[in-house]
């Protein structure tokens, strides 16, 4: 079982080399902003002493006034894990960097995203439609789909 580390924690890690990228932090989750999202991840991704070099899942919630996406991410290395969200505002043209750089299993799970909730992930290779056909109207999870 792994160790949840604490997320204000690691925001103070987080917070030397990208002061300005924590909007707010909890015991168990790191809140970060959506343009710093990708830097997070990497820094999380490549520092030794964190070395988050797996990541479980990536999955997005509909609040209506803004989507939330939740990484869970584990190190094997160091047995423990970590919940990084970022949020998503407005109803169209939504935009987040791609981590299938830093975590190929991301590539499925931001294309899952993307059908059914409509967010792209800049920088992706392969940003389609996963679940539904091509020309499907809309994206079936949202909360104001009809």
């Amino acid at each position: 079982m792994t160790v949840s580390l604490s997320g204000q924690e690691i925001a103070k890690q987080i917070i030397e080399h990208l002061p300005d990228a924590i909007i707010e932090t909890s015991n168990s989750t790191v809140l970060v902003k959506s343009e710093s999202l990708f830097e997070v991840a990497q820094l999380l991704n490549s520092r030794p002493e964190l070395d988050f070099n797996y990541l479980t899942s990536i999955t997005a919630i509909d609040y209506y006034d803004y989507f939330e996406i939740v990484y869970q991410l584990i190190s094997l290395n160091h047995n423990h894990s970590l919940v990084v969200k970022t949020r998503c505002y407005g109803r169209d043209n939504l935009t987040l960097p791609s981590v299938v750089s830093l975590w190929r299993g991301a590539d499925f799970q931001e294309r899952e995203i993307y059908d059914l909730m409509g967010i792209t992930f800049d920088g992706h290779p392969n940003m389609k439609r996963i679940v539904l056909w091509d020309g499907f109207q809309g994206h079936p999870l949202r909360k104001d789909y009809l």
